[in-house]
């Protein structure tokens, strides 16, 4: 699949089709048309047409659209997955995985969806925390692609309470991204319930960041800046990767496991590394541009 940023994936309630026509317009890489969360009970019928007739009539750019389902264990969730299968967005996202019995469920649900198609999964459940491996497995035997962290579901199904530094979920965010990266799957950071706080939306990003999660889920549009620049390459990181890939396209270099380039030591494992920065950062200057 082709490289694209997710810096910055933002919630839009489906069923505000004022809101969905703002998101035509803003900065963020992609779109979560929510049926879920964001949408009352009574109100996800009239969300679940929303969302196919936002798809059908397009204007999103290069901007990627996901659409959140509800649950197969809801009363709306097999009709969300049908019609989301039907509209063919870039990915459907489910809720609340706990295993690969889960993950099977809802493949099947959505089987008749173009293999363009991704399907991407909350990890939001204690269950899921215990068996990210086997999650793993079974996402990369299929067409997940990649997994969202949802904190605020996972923190109330353990009874414990979300701080700003996130210190008692330090541990899962970093085993969540550990098994993502073994298996080949991309991953998305929680979202920030303070909207108005820009100073902690800049702390919980570079800590992601850091961490290696590929992006953050945002609620507000003014998340969407400090989002896009905090998990964009550093100008300096895409220099010296670009100085990478030449050193090692070198015919003297062919054969060689480590390197001097500007003076830091560049193994064969960074030239991995090197190329993803530089394509990303290339993605991110091509959707700027678009």
């Amino acid at each position: 699949m082709p490289i694209r940023p997710r810096r910055s994936v933002l919630y839009m309630p489906a069923s505000n089709a004022r809101a969905v026509e703002k998101a035509r317009s803003l900065p963020c890489d992609g779109v979560i048309l929510d049926l879920e969360d964001a949408v009352a009970p009574d109100a996800k019928p009239e969300a679940r047409a929303g969302a196919v007739a936002a798809l059908k009539a397009g204007g999103f750019g290069a901007r990627e659209v996901i659409i959140r389902c509800n649950g197969l264990d809801t009363p709306w969730g097999a009709a969300d997955l049908a019609a989301a299968a039907a509209a063919a967005p870039d990915a459907i996202l489910v809720p609340k995985i706990s295993g690969p019995e889960d993950l099977a469920a809802y493949e099947a649900a959505i089987s008749v969806a173009p293999a363009t198609t991704a399907l991407w999964a909350m990890i939001e459940t204690p269950a899921a925390v215990l068996a990210l491996d086997a999650i793993g497995r079974a996402s990369a035997a299929g067409r997940t692609t990649l997994w969202v962290i949802g904190l605020n579901d996972l923190a109330k199904a353990m009874g414990g309470r979300q701080t700003p530094d996130r210190a008692p979920h330090l541990a899962v965010l970093t085993l969540a991204v550990a098994a993502a990266r073994a298996h080949g799957l991309l991953i998305l950071d929680s979202v920030l319930n303070a909207i108005d706080d820009t100073a902690l939306l800049e702390a919980q990003c570079r800590q992601a960041a850091d961490i290696g999660f590929d992006g953050k889920t945002l609620i507000h549009p003014n998340q969407i800046e400090a989002a896009n620049r905090l998990f964009a390459p550093e100008p300096a990181d895409v220099a010296w990767s670009k100085a990478v890939i030449a050193a090692y396209a070198l015919p003297e270099n062919a054969r060689k496991g480590a390197l001097q380039v500007e003076g830091r030591l560049a193994e064969r494992l960074h030239l991995d590394r090197a190329r993803r920065t530089v394509e990303i950062a290339e993605a991110i200057a091509a959707l700027a541009g678009g």
